[in-house]
């Protein structure tokens, strides 16, 4: 057993650390009315896991997710992604980290509904100052991978709810993120669209992107290769699936 537990450590050692959160604390309010949200929390994410984020309601998962994608800072404590000391930028650097390093699929899609499909997934290319001629081409190869390549000119409100999930999804890593993160991604979708929705990600797990997703549902949770479990602001357990 000894030998089995070196072994695992030895190859844990080998893989990259994306993401890293030492002893991080999130406060919120002042006084009589502070909370805690995350309490000395520890959690790392390494190149190539699909991890599943579960927990109550105010166990911290969302905080957690808005921290690791630099939607959020801690209070006191460290973030490391990709060997950047997060904590530490400002708030335009956090922006430029945010577009080059993270990509987010959320529970409702987020996307602008005055434009295609195919230009909905442009726009993060735009902010990293990508020619548009380079944007057309990844954008089309974007929703392509994920199954739309005969929907790039149809606007949000000419697709189903998958559809527009898709996109959100295209758009998320059309910059090659380090670190993919899903918040409650198949929240609004029904049985069907989830599993297709799921499948993608599988795929996309599968060609060597990362991905840390949150979700209060134990059979989305079961795709992940691992699962964290949240409770008080804290991982009370990680599982391998």
């Amino acid at each position: 057993m000894q030998v089995k537990i070196q072994l695992a450590n030895q190859l844990k050692s080998l893989k990259n650390s994306v993401a890293r959160l030492t002893h991080v604390n999130k406060f919120y309010g002042e006084g009589s009315v502070k909370v805690k949200a995350l309490d000395d929390l520890n959690l790392e994410v390494f190149q190539g896991d699909y991890l599943a984020v579960m927990g109550a309601s105010g166990s911290g998962k969302s905080t957690a997710m808005n921290i690791l994608g630099c939607l959020d800072r801690p209070t006191n404590g460290k973030y490391e992604l990709n060997g950047t000391a997060v904590e530490k930028l400002d708030d335009d650097s956090l922006a430029d980290i945010r577009n080059k390093e993270l990509g987010f699929v959320f529970q409702q899609f987020h996307l602008l509904q005055e434009i295609s499909a195919l230009e909905n997934v442009m726009l993060p290319m735009i902010y990293a100052c990508i020619p548009s001629i380079e944007r057309k081409k990844r954008a089309e190869e974007a929703l392509t991978r994920v199954g739309l390549k005969n929907r790039m000119t149809n606007l949000p409100n000419q697709l189903s709810g998958g559809q527009q999930q898709r996109v959100a999804i295209a758009r998320a890593i059309i910059n090659q993120p380090s670190l993919l993160l899903a918040d409650e991604p198949t929240g609004a979708l029904d049985s069907k669209t989830t599993e297709d929705v799921l499948n993608l990600f599988d795929q996309l797990h599968n060609q060597g992107i990362t991905i840390v997703l949150v979700t209060h549902e134990d059979t989305v949770a079961q795709r992940a290769k691992k699962i964290a479990r949240f409770k008080d602001g804290k991982v009370i357990e990680i599982s391998q699936n």
